[in-house]
């Protein structure tokens, strides 16, 4: 750290002399990995950028010059160099520094990201205000090539590349590859040329005097882009109109800061591709950078081993019924939009390859992909976390739900999930989903019935979706067996004993039927668990509310528009008036922290929601017992 301490903003790195910055980077990754040991959090993308943000920094006036990262769970050497190092033992902890690029955070953080194939755009949309302004600063976008196959990030470089006299950047962090034999000598030649003045005023002047005579201009643009494809895989990126520059080694110093100095000077649409190794420095990360991508505590000496489960959790709960449901259904195709392992899929990808479809992050092509596969007699399974089929909206609208096929999404991460905040919550889905015709939504309640709502939601022809929380259940022992559920019922999972008078009604949907349970028991309360948001139980509702003198609804998911509100429309329809307390998210963006916490502060744990009740309804819980802890 005798380097590293002493840099508080980028300012104080770029003091340093050239010859300092490898020490730093060697002081910067043993840090990342000593505090990333302690808080958890993700690993190996932060390893691989250490010297590509270290040169970002040095070659660029930052924050004047504008950095965007795309996605942002490789940031965590960019937050440290610019003066959150001391923040870093309350990473991604409650009321601790986010894990993602956060504008309220620092004015380095200049776009918030945690979702990917944003960052173009938004550099795009930065350099042509810098160009209207009259500044020359300059707009940086650094994606991954994960990131890179979505269509986003195309779209923004088709427009980027007829946008004329912008100063931006795009650099391709490319990961997924080992740095090959060309990545050496040559190829740190090729990119400081490329990048230089001189060849780039030499490309200018001959293409004005070869205008002047066409066929020969046009043969000399066949050999450049021919000659260039032979070393460099730049020509798909030429041809949207940026200036490609590389690959070049994304830990050599020596190569990344001459060529982004030389980058600095020129103008137009610039791409710059370096090649960098997730978990670099670490070999342990080297060597499993998916199991160091997002690891929880751990010692760095012995290594990182994920903790086994004392019960299966909801994504794996999926992943075993999708293998099941594959044994027995020929017709059933998997599709992830890259989240192999998060949303279960390793097995089933192993046991049927030919019907596994990882798309990359291309969520809206995997929604009309699916679309289309159910069209011609498949049966298309989407496992998607709620808070990314948001980006898919118009194809769940347009390609799937107006024609009324028969597309299962199996909803993983509905609710709150924890230290990736309020980017990654599934706050919204019972909200978004219900409103869509011909749309079947189901919100599981414990182990056995997920798999049975996902049996159901397969043997539906019409679009429908099974809601799960992250992490495990209550514990209910999963039945090998499959059977259908009776579409739009729910059930009474407890009966008031009270014969008439003070009777409350709990309404509880999904992930929130256990507290409801242990809450009820202060007050003698009735709940249902309601199982489908939509088709909602109309006659359960109805009936619940005859019999009881007030009712409560309880919610995963925000409170406007959500399974509340159905239940609201419901009692209107029916023409049925009744005191109803309606429980759920808030009308915020909820931070990250330790989800039984956070459901804690949204008042969603078993105390809260009985308190909740007795604020609401004092002359129905008088007498009541206090519940003394959640569950």
């Amino acid at each position: 750290m005798e380097i590293l301490k002493n840099i508080n903003a980028p300012s104080d790195l770029r003091a340093l002399g050239r010859a300092e910055l490898p020490q730093l980077a060697d002081e910067l990754r043993a840090f990342v990995l000593e505090s990333v040991s302690k808080t958890g959090g993700h690993l190996s993308s932060n390893l691989g950028t250490v010297e590509l943000t270290i040169a970002l920094h040095y070659a660029f006036e930052t924050p004047e010059d504008r950095l965007v990262w795309d996605v942002g769970h490789q940031t965590y050497p960019h937050k440290i160099l610019t003066g959150r190092r001391d923040q870093m033992d309350r990473l991604r902890q409650h009321g601790g520094m986010s894990g993602f690029p956060r504008r309220s955070e620092s004015e380095y953080d200049t776009f918030g990201t945690a979702h990917s194939s944003t960052s173009i755009s938004a550099a795009l949309g930065m350099a042509v205000a810098a160009r209207n302004q009259g500044s020359s600063r300059h707009s940086i976008a650094v994606i991954g090539d994960g990131a890179m196959s979505a269509g986003m990030a195309f779209e923004a470089m088709n427009n980027a590349g007829v946008t004329d006299d912008i100063r931006l950047l795009v650099i391709l962090n490319d990961n997924d590859m080992s740095i090959s034999p060309a990545v050496g000598g040559l190829n740190r030649y090729l990119a400081r040329l490329m990048s230089g003045k001189f060849y780039a005023t030499a490309k200018e002047a001959g293409k004005q005097v070869l205008k002047s005579f066409p066929p020969v201009f046009e043969l000399a643009k066949k050999f450049e882009e021919h000659a260039k494809g032979m070393v460099v895989p730049g020509t798909l990126f030429e041809e949207f109109g940026f200036n490609y520059i590389g690959p070049i080694d994304g830990h050599d110093l020596d190569s990344l800061i001459p060529t982004l100095l030389n980058l600095k000077q020129l103008s137009g649409p610039q791409f710059l591709h370096v090649v960098t190794k997730k978990g670099q420095g670490y070999k342990l990360a080297e060597a499993d950078p998916v199991l160091y991508h997002g690891p929880t505590k751990f010692d760095p000496t012995v290594g990182y081993t994920a903790a086994a489960a004392s019960k299966p959790n909801y994504t794996k709960i999926f992943g075993d019924w999708l293998c099941d449901m594959a044994a027995l259904d020929s017709r059933l195709i998997g599709i992830t939009p890259a989240m192999r392992e998060g949303s279960g899929l390793v097995r089933f990808e192993q046991e049927y390859p030919d019907r596994y479809f990882d798309v990359g992050i291309a969520e809206q092509h995997a929604v009309t992909f699916a679309a289309g596969l159910a069209c011609d007699g498949m049966k298309p399974v989407v496992a998607i976390y709620s808070t990314f089929l948001q980006r898919a909206y118009d194809q769940l609208i347009h390609d799937v739900a107006i024609q009324n096929l028969p597309v299962v999404f199996a909803l993983d991460r509905g609710g709150l999930v924890g230290s990736d905040g309020a980017t990654h919550h599934g706050a919204f889905d019972l909200s978004y989903l219900r409103c869509l015709p011909n749309m079947i939504v189901m919100a599981a309640s414990e182990e056995n019935e997920c798999r049975q709502m996902l049996y159901t939601a397969f043997k539906h022809e019409g679009p429908a979706a099974v809601r799960y929380p992250r992490g495990t259940g209550p514990g209910v022992a999963i039945d090998p067996a499959m059977s259908e559920l009776p579409i739009g019922r729910g059930e009474v999972r407890r009966n008031s004993s009270a014969v008439s008078g003070r009777r409350i009604a709990i309404l509880a949907f999904g992930s929130m039927v256990p507290p409801a349970l242990v809450a009820a028991e202060q007050f003698d309360a009735s709940v249902a668990n309601m199982r489908f948001v939509k088709p909602l139980d109309h006659e359960l509702v109805a009936r619940l509310a005859r019999t009881h003198d007030a009712l409560v609804t309880i919610e995963e998911n925000v409170i406007a528009g959500g399974a509340g509100s159905g239940c609201l429309e419901s009692l209107a329809a029916q023409r049925i008036e009744i005191p109803v307390l309606q429980l759920g998210l808030p009308d915020t963006f909820i931070d990250h922290g330790d989800p039984a916490l956070l459901l804690k502060e949204c008042g969603l744990d078993a105390v809260s929601i009985a308190a909740a009740i007795r604020a609401r309804f004092p002359e129905f819980t008088r007498g009541a017992i206090h519940v003394q802890s959640a569950a």
